[in-house]
């Protein structure tokens, strides 16, 4: 596995990335960048003159991450070439939210052979239902390990873009299958957010959305838990403040909900991913040290769970982590890039962005969930021993 990656800050253009690429041989390309990036007419061209032979995929985010560092308005460009693993490219574009099972469905079955090894899913992030999404691709394959996250557009929500080789849309599916045994994954993810305020019970939702916790219109009182400062600024300022799903005998963090888009004539709040009746939930805060112990967390898992191999050459972690742990972390959001990288070691290269939604087995499991104000960590690598 072959590895090189390319970065445009925000001040430069496409003209002032270097003539050649230095993996032209690439057959993987992973794009991160902002939506104005994605929005430049001469992208999809430029990038397929750049890297031949390679799949082109790619999302907007709400923040480009790289080895180094966290960026905003910028492009970045993660070229692999497999030398022994075989992947298999493909896409959907969305009629609708209602639809996320029966378009991850249909990719499934396109991807579904003895061999498969993990999946990769790059999605819309504000027309997508992430837990229908899951669901539709698990019904096809089971507990194949699926990891990656649904677009951002730097919390604005308003549009997000994908890419797949020359077209750049919105309302799309992009799904890579990763085939063989040479093939080297782990997964991990973490948060580090804690509940306060009490309990409540989701006494109607459909789906995704919350019309009533304890019987009471969910809006007003979740506007009165954050406070008139902060609910002036919804839907944005909600990812301060998510929903934790308390599930029995689970601990009370592992499933938190991102809160999308509110709906004032009906009082209803809008989530990343479904929120069913008669769960328990709390509202959640966090600080910046207890998201670097997340992070960190997350990266401490990989390492657990590549212990047992022998010989693999060095690879790379996909980092995909919420816009709303990004939100408090600020200037310093960083910090829990570096604390991934001291975890895994220099040799290992890291790419991702931050997300409206996070696609992951839970930890120690190959049971992927829609993770929200989490960093997960997808790894890959190859053993050409095997």
């Amino acid at each position: 596995m072959l590895i090189s990656q390319e970065s445009l800050t925000g001040k430069m253009a496409l003209k002032d990335f270097v003539p050649t690429s230095s993996l032209p041989s690439a057959n993987l390309v992973l794009v991160f960048g902002s939506v104005r990036r994605f929005s430049e007419p001469k992208l999809p061209a430029f990038l397929k003159d750049r890297y031949p032979q390679a799949q082109i995929i790619g999302c907007t985010t709400s923040g480009e991450i790289n080895t180094n560092e966290v960026f905003d308005d910028s492009l970045q460009l993660t070229a692999i070439q497999w030398e022994k693993t075989t992947q298999r490219v493909t896409h959907t574009t969305m009629s609708g939210m209602q639809s996320s099972f029966e378009a991850a469905q249909s990719l499934a079955i396109q991807l579904k052979t003895d061999d498969l090894r993990t999946v990769l899913v790059f999605s819309d992030g504000l027309h997508v239902n992430g837990s229908e999404l899951l669901e539709g691709f698990q019904s096809v394959l089971g507990e194949i390990p699926i990891v990656g996250g649904m677009a951002g557009d730097a919390g604005a929500f308003v549009k997000t873009l994908q890419l797949f080789n020359d077209t750049v849309s919105e309302n799309m599916i992009i799904a890579v299958g990763l085939y063989g045994k040479n093939l080297v994954t782990a997964t991990g993810a973490s948060g580090g957010w804690k509940p306060y305020g009490p309990p409540r019970k989701i006494t109607k939702s459909d789906k995704n959305i919350v019309y009533e916790l304890d019987g009471k219109p969910a809006l007003p009182l979740y506007r009165m838990y954050i406070g008139e400062h902060f609910a002036k600024g919804l839907p944005s300022t909600g990812l301060k403040f998510p929903f934790a799903i308390i599930e029995e005998g689970k601990r009370e963090t592992e499933k938190i909900r991102t809160l999308l888009a509110i709906n004032a004539a009906e009082n209803s709040l809008i989530f990343a991913g479904n929120v069913e009746e008669g769960e328990t939930v709390r509202l959640c805060q966090t600080n910046h040290e207890r998201l670097l112990e997340g992070a960190s967390g997350a990266a401490g898992f990989i390492i657990s769970s590549l212990e047992s191999a022998e010989s693999f050459q060095p690879g790379l972690a996909l980092c995909v982590s919420c816009v709303g742990r990004k939100l408090v972390m600020a200037d310093q959001v960083a910090d829990e890039i570096k604390a991934v990288q001291k975890t895994l070691g220099p040799h290992t290269k890291i790419a991702g962005f931050y997300s409206y939604g996070e696609f992951c087995p839970r930890p120690n499991t190959n049971d992927s969930v829609l993770h929200n104000q989490t960093m997960t960590i997808g790894y890959l690598s190859e053993d050409l021993l095997v």
